[in-house]
């Protein structure tokens, strides 16, 4: 390890000699000044505003204005390449922003697509923090040709690109660059309810070429942590409510299914099912302007699309899924802590939901409720974790969390699950944030859990492992077998950080004790301690080539409760951002130890590097190289094992209403001593979305598995009117390579084992 600090301190030595920052803001005319914390007073617009991209509508006259954008990204606060101008006005139902945004037409990006898939795009963005104390905050982004994207914002730092608003846009390429128009109606949108609206709000272009330039109406302090701090503020709004009004989703489900009767066997008969099918409702009751009440009976919580395959062979950990199903948007900001103390997926198949949101000035309170008839348990062990369905189970999630200071936090987490066959899982959490100064923060969560297990040993029984149930843990005082025992647990964070423009340093401490469970959460492992730094320089060049370079150093030590120390490494790493084709290059270096299995291995390192690259808006691309030592997690007894792991990604842009996403990951391990093949296989997936008109798209993905020997295949037609209001028609295809073959003396086959057509028609009802 020795070794390592003095190669890290060398690495930052060499480039404090060899990289010479530029200068740290250009020189801008002398009449132009960036604009901090700007303000704007809205008016009521004095006549009608159609959104179709055309600003010459009686409403818009008299429009508060918003220009002056400071380009904060790759320059500090300089004068931007092109020019901008927002617009802000309201009626009684909705708020109204246009954006005029200047350029060459024949240079701006922009794709007909899919909801959601503009970010690559030229774009603008409106950011609202409408109760303006930076907890968490709309994004609305629109590209050149009015296709809509929305994400949630909140204070842990996270974009919830799941989540959606229903709203209107357009946009169009001009003669002298493009614009787009927003509205944006008040019940789709949660503030204070008072007479007059005080927000903040920031006005954002994405402009990418060579370099992504970023420009904004309200200018940044690179030595502020906080990003909507730093908004400028809309002042104005009068006599508008969010309204009390009802929206209710009815949702109609219908399949037919197939499969084969013996999944193992390829020559086994193909059983197809009846078709069958399903009725949902949600209803939603916008209480006030800041409160809302949501139930949903039988809840349709299927997905259109399934998740990408993840490799999993060289771990003993459950694997984390992001969540995609449209009721847990409202929200999602107030679940998330610093722990995964609230999973939604863990609700798997619910048959009713309700939920509670509140938000009264700097306090907002959640509450979630689901009855769910096949609930996934996650038991977190040291060295691996298990997945398995515990049954029918009600769970209550309530969370509360207050702002206080400028942009500090406070807030519990309450979740209990009651399994209707005995046991249960109870979890109380407290956490927060505090800004003690403008550079320091101080974040931290406390969390004590109490579980009493079902009594049914077979829920655990695993014919792979027989002998999982009767496995010990927290020094042998309690079995990993469901018989009932009841224990209690606990976790604890902490963490102090410095950030300023060129550098952050940060010391992190967290524990999960042996007997820690999570049953509403995602926590795949206990009984460990943690201690890390990570320090991290921002070189900002601004130069012909370079546009800033990033050298970072961490490094971490984790034990169990035992003092047996499991996990040590150190790494050292530097990052660049090119000024040619959106160019990023990642690299780094790392040396660690490791106790696995009992076994102790101390000569272990790795190599990596990564690139990515979009250099004009037809295609786009990544690539990334591993190299390194590490444990076979799963062999008896552990090895070491070589290990290569190869990523890449191509998008390609044929033409403006067709985008092809193509996604490879190689992974290979062989034993160090011995040379022998631990593993190797590959999955490659290749998505294809035409869209024929705004509403209307058509899409085919394509999944190799060479790990399982599996092909899926699933064609998918849609007609979206809005994120609620949606047709679907598609079908699922799932084939498999068996290495026996189906008759005795003929070669292995591939067939297909499962197969699923399925329409789905839901539609929102406004009252």
């Amino acid at each position: 390890m020795g070794n390592g600090i003095y190669c890290i301190c060398a690495l930052f030595l060499l480039l404090s000699i060899t990289v010479v920052p530029g200068p740290l803001q250009a020189e801008s005319p002398p009449e132009w000044k960036p604009v901090y914390h700007p303000k704007l007073q809205a008016n009521p617009a004095p006549g009608e505003i159609s959104v179709d991209g055309d600003l010459s509508d009686p409403g818009w006259r008299g429009a508060a204005e918003a220009g002056n954008f400071a380009e904060h990204q790759p320059g500090d606060q300089t004068q931007p390449p092109v020019d901008t101008r927002a617009l802000i006005t309201y009626d009684s139902d909705k708020l109204y922003v246009a954006f005029v945004c200047y350029d060459n037409p024949k240079s701006v990006r922009a794709s007909h697509c899919e909801r959601d898939r503009n970010f690559s795009d030229d774009n603008v963005v409106l950011a609202l923090d409408t109760y303006a104390d930076a907890a968490w905050l709309y994004e609305l982004v629109v590209n050149p040709y009015g296709v809509q994207g929305d994400l949630l914002w909140s204070r842990s730092g996270d974009e919830d690109a799941g989540y959606d608003l229903i709203w209107e846009s357009a946009g169009k390429i001009t003669d002298s660059g493009y614009q787009v128009e927003m509205a944006v109606p008040f019940s789709s949108l949660r503030f204070p309810d008072k007479e007059e609206q005080v927000w903040m709000v920031d006005f954002w272009r994405n402009h990418p070429r060579d370099v992504l330039g970023q420009y904004s109406w309200a200018a940044y302090d690179r030595d502020e942590d906080c990003w909507p701090c730093q908004f400028g503020t809309v002042t104005g709004i009068r006599g508008v409510r969010s309204g009390k009004g009802i929206e209710i989703i009815p949702a109609i489900l219908g399949y037919q299914s197939g499969a084969l009767e013996d999944p193992d066997n390829p020559g086994a008969t193909f059983v197809n099912d009846d078709p069958d099918g399903e009725i949902s409702v949600t209803g939603k009751y916008a209480i006030a302007s800041d409160m809302v009440a949501e139930i949903s009976f039988n809840p349709d919580f299927s997905q259109v699309e399934a998740d990408p395959d993840q490799i999993d062979v060289n771990t003993n950990f459950a694997l984390f899924y992001s969540e995609r199903r449209p009721f847990f948007q409202e929200g999602s900001d107030l679940f998330g802590t610093i722990f995964n103390t609230v999973y939604t997926r863990s609700i798997n198949n619910p048959d009713f939901t309700a939920k509670f949101t509140a938000r009264k000035e700097r306090t907002s309170v959640a509450y979630l409720m689901a009855h769910d008839e096949d609930s996934p348990i996650i038991l977190p062990f040291e060295e691996s974790s298990n997945i398995l369905l515990g049954g029918k189970s009600i769970s209550n999630i309530f969370r509360v969390r207050r702002t206080f200071g400028e942009n500090s936090h406070g807030g519990i987490v309450l979740t209990d699950r009651r399994f209707e066959g005995g046991g249960s899982g109870t979890l109380l959490g407290i956490d927060g944030k505090a800004y003690l100064s403008k550079k320091y923060s101080l974040a931290w969560q406390a969390i004590v859990t109490h579980s009493e297990e079902p009594t049914d040993s077979s829920l655990t029984f695993d014919e792979s492992y027989p002998a999982f149930h009767t496995m010990t843990f927290d020094d042998g005082r309690y079995t990993a077998g469901f018989n009932g025992e009841s224990f209690w647990g606990h976790a604890g964070y902490l963490d102090l950080a410095r950030a300023t423009r060129n550098n952050y340093v940060g010391l992190t401490y967290y524990e999960y004790s042996p007997t820690f469970r999570s049953y509403n959460g995602f926590e795949p492992s206990n009984n460990r301690r943690f201690v890390g730094s990570l320090a991290r320089y921002y070189f900002w060049i601004d130069g012909d080539l370079f546009q800033r370079v990033i050298t970072s150093a961490m490094a971490g030590r984790v034990w169990n409760f035992n003092g047996e120390v499991k996990d040590s490494y150190i790494y050292g790493s530097i990052e660049s951002k090119l000024a040619i084709a959106q160019l990023n290059n990642h690299t780094q270096f790392g040396r660690m130890s490791q106790r696995w299995g009992g076994v102790d291995f101390d000569d272990l390192w790795e190599v990596h590097t990564c690139i990515s690259a979009q250099p004009s808006e037809l295609v786009g691309f990544s690539s990334g190289y591993t190299y390194r030592q590490t444990a076979a997690l799963r062999e008896y007894p552990p090895v070491v094992g070589r290990e290569t792991t190869v990523q890449a990604s191509l998008d390609v842009k044929p033409a403006r209403r067709l985008l092809i996403e193509n996604t490879y990951t190689y992974l290979k391990s062989v034993d160090r001593d011995s040379e022998r093949k631990l593993y190797e296989g590959f999955v490659i997936r290749s998505r294809w979305n035409l869209q024929l008109t705004k509403a209307l798209s058509v899409r085919l993905v394509g999944q190799y598995n060479r790990f399982g020997k599996t092909f899926d295949l699933d064609p998918l037609i849609t007609y979206r009117l809005s994120p609620f209001s949606v047709f679907y028609a598609g079908s699922t295809y799932d084939y498999c390579t068996f290495d026996s073959p189906a008759v005795s003396g003929t070669d292995a086959r591939t067939c297909m084992t499962s197969r699923q057509f399925f329409m789905k028609l839901q539609y929102l009802f406004q009252i």
